[in-house]
């Protein structure tokens, strides 16, 4: 069924219609959320001559002969792209480039907000592979940075890797990346405040798309001790013949212990559930993890696991949600860490910057260290400038900062 339109602001223009109920949602986004705002002034003649003809040519001419110059006359070196096909909005799915707006629109005011970088929604007219990394291609001269989103698993792994060999400026897909570093700050906590290490864990992560296929990745780069993936028909394992190529790659990977069958099943005895799936997971299965276990189920608006059943058995309990505490935000990190790569004009986003903008995030909680205080608060000030400061040095000791 098709989703109800309602007019904010009853301002229909048909006379005699029944008056429609006022939703505070579609209100806020009358409109759209952003807009283009000039930094310089343009007041009379010589502010024009100076902004625009004539006074730009010499700008454009020194560009021109020192092409590194656009980065300190133009918004180059301050601006991110957010680019997407709409085929993954959410927990939406395909729901196209125009529906997708409003969600891109978000990301872009989140960019400013928390981290000061500009940033551009982008939505495509296309789903094929070829034509979305040639197009960013031809737009990348505009931009600093590209931020993939939303984009279907598995084309989203390949974009992103045919546009960072392509570009010279940092690609960085935050369904993927952003998930997998604040899911590792939250997990290093949890482990801390548990008295463990990562190398202590046991990990079972439930999704095996853009999310869950980064996360497990990172987490094992990151020195988390055994990680299982499971999606629809299991456990990701060698054993199985309908793999597509990413999971083949996850199944060399991961599952150190060599389990195979249910979700459920790899439950017992783990030490760590992480959930970028839906579904829903059963009690019991909760119930048989280890002690002291943790619990991450991080779909939206509905977790796998309820926060009042994980608490049961559970010693850190994390959601996607805003409602409940350590919420699992990807704001805690693609703000900052694109603010770091700019501010050193990186070439990239190396893991070890990715490390570095966990690292940071865990470290703000501090002495504020919980159970029911893992992660930083989105609103926390201190999150931003310390994921900035630590990407950027760390894009220093790799090699990929070019200033």
């Amino acid at each position: 069924m098709a989703a109800e339109i309602v007019n904010p602001r009853n301002d229909s223009g048909t006379e005699g219609a029944p008056e429609e109920p006022f939703d505070p949602v579609f209100a806020l986004h009358r409109g759209g959320k952003m807009a283009i705002q000039a930094t310089v002034p343009l007041r009379d003649k010589d502010d024009l001559s100076l902004a625009y003809t004539p006074g730009v040519a010499k700008v454009c001419t020194a560009i021109a002969e020192q092409p590194e110059l656009v980065h300190d006359y133009t918004w180059k070196s301050q601006v991110v792209a957010v680019v997407t096909d709409g085929t993954a909005v959410l927990g939406l799915g395909d729901i196209g480039p125009e529906a997708s707006l409003p969600v891109m629109e978000g990301k872009a005011i989140l960019f400013k907000q928390f981290g000061g970088v500009d940033a551009v929604p982008i939505a495509l007219a296309t789903t094929d592979t070829d034509e979305i990394v040639e197009t960013v291609v031809r737009l990348a001269p505009s931009f600093g940075g590209v931020n993939l989103e939303d984009i279907s698993a598995p084309r989203c792994f390949e974009i992103e890797r045919r546009l960072q060999e392509r570009l010279d400026i940092p690609v960085f897909h935050d369904d993927q990346h952003g998930t997998a570093i604040v899911t590792l700050a939250a997990l290093r906590n949890a482990a801390k405040l548990t008295g463990r290490s990562l190398g202590d864990l046991r990990a079972v992560i439930s999704g095996a798309g853009a999310a869950g296929v980064a996360i497990a990745k990172f987490l094992l780069e990151a020195g988390l001790g055994d990680v299982a993936v499971a999606d629809r028909k299991g456990i990701v394992s060698r054993d199985r013949e309908d793999l597509t190529d990413v999971k083949r790659e996850i199944a060399d990977l991961t599952n150190k212990a060599g389990i195979s069958g249910t979700l459920e099943s790899a439950l017992a005895g783990a030490d760590v559930f992480i959930g970028v799936s839906g579904g829903t997971v059963p009690e019991a299965a909760v119930a048989s993890m280890a002690p002291n276990a943790f619990v991450f189920a991080m779909a939206n608006p509905t977790p796998e696991v309820h926060p009042d059943v994980a608490h049961k058995y559970a010693a850190v309990v994390a959601t996607g949600r805003s409602d409940y505490p350590n919420q699992i935000n990807n704001v805690l990190a693609f703000p900052g860490i694109f603010a770091g790569a700019l501010q050193v004009r990186a070439s990239r986003i190396t893991e070890g910057m990715k490390i570095a903008a966990a690292n940071a995030i865990a470290d703000v909680v501090g002495d504020q260290l919980a159970a029911d205080c893992v992660i930083p608060s989105p609103f926390d000030e201190r999150v931003a400038p310390a994921v900035a400061t630590a990407v950027a040095a760390a894009a220093r000791a790799e090699g990929v900062a070019r200033r």
